[in-house]
């Protein structure tokens, strides 16, 4: 996959007024907010070489996926059917329009449709339909339809590396090269560590602005941790070989709850399992994969025990 970096820069930084001359130069349609004109001429200039139709969609691996979601600015972490919704939602639609409120007014033929291409079953009334979208739209709330915010305020930072200004992950397919610059999607993403903290402050309060007092309390106390909650990953992320999964997730949970941090209710918990993931990927951690350890039955459960016992007594030592 390779990609304009110049060109993409330009259209993170460029106004509406901007996106609408490029979008006519380029015979595309005008119309829509700035998120809808960028996410349109990334479509066809940056990333044209791609099919990004819903079957396009449908047929891309986990990995690319993420990496197209990433080249749009927008949250590249979640399961494959989940990157899928929010890749075809963000291309789709505008997300001050397509919101909860608005499905009121939707019939039940678009909203069969809607669930169709969202990929949730078809059967049921116009009230059921509604509320399977309705899940979805929450779900994916604030993760498409607007480019990330240190996107939005400084572009992509670009480093000389005498190298092409293409991202180009598989060198040998690319003989000629202009040795200007080269930055991959992970470093883009890497560059930015301050604003993902914020973005990640933001993302904890998100579907708790109507809960009950406590609850609210329990987010904005995790809320003004943030910082440790990203020390306490890039630790857990070195010693697990770079790895970051279900049981990475879960050994977090038990050295915050040590730390005392207000963990009782399961949807707080939760809530900050899906943000340290989010965090642990713009980090680089590998998502899911099994770290190399030696495949013998005797020691294999004492040597991960093992580890994270190192961990945790790394924490503490830190928190000391």
């Amino acid at each position: 996959m390779q990609v304009d970096l110049e060109l993409l820069n330009d259209l993170y930084l460029s106004p509406l007024m901007a996106l609408r001359e490029k979008a006519e130069t380029s015979e595309l349609a005008k119309s829509g907010s700035v998120e809808v004109l960028r996410a349109r001429l990334i479509q066809h200039q940056v990333l044209g070489h791609l099919d990004l139709s819903w079957e396009g969609i449908q047929s891309m691996p986990h990995k690319e996926i993420g990496e197209v979601l990433k080249i749009f600015g927008i949250k590249s972490s979640g399961s494959h059917k989940e990157r899928r919704q929010r890749l075809w939602l963000h291309l789709n639609f505008d997300s001050r329009r397509m919101t909860i409120e608005r499905l009121a007014e939707i019939d039940r033929e678009k909203l069969h449709e809607l669930c169709q291409y969202l990929e949730l079953p078809l059967t049921g009334n116009r009230t059921v339909l509604m509320g399977r979208v309705a899940g979805v739209l929450t779900s994916q709330s604030k993760g498409w339809g607007r480019i990330k915010r240190s996107l939005r305020r400084n572009g992509i930072v670009i480093f000389s590396k005498n190298e092409n200004n293409k991202i180009d992950k598989n060198e040998e397919d690319s003989p000629q090269k202009n040795h200007e610059n080269e930055i991959t999607v992970l470093e883009i993403v890497e560059e930015v560590s301050n604003a993902a903290l914020e973005d990640a402050h933001d993302s904890l309060m998100i579907g708790f602005e109507d809960a009950e007092f406590g609850i609210q309390g329990d987010i904005l106390t995790i809320q003004a941790r943030v910082e440790d909650l990203d020390r306490m990953i890039s630790t857990i992320i070195k010693n697990r070989d770079g790895v970051w999964g279900e049981n990475e997730s879960e050994l977090l949970i038990r050295l915050a709850i040590r730390r005392g941090w207000p963990l009782k209710d399961e949807r707080v918990k939760n809530r900050l399992s899906e943000v340290a993931t989010n965090i642990a990927e713009i980090k680089g951690a590998d998502l899911g994969r099994v770290a190399n350890f030696e495949v013998d039955k005797t020691g294999y459960i004492d040597r991960i025990r093992h580890k994270m016992s190192a961990v945790e007594d790394i924490l503490l030592e830190e928190n000391d």
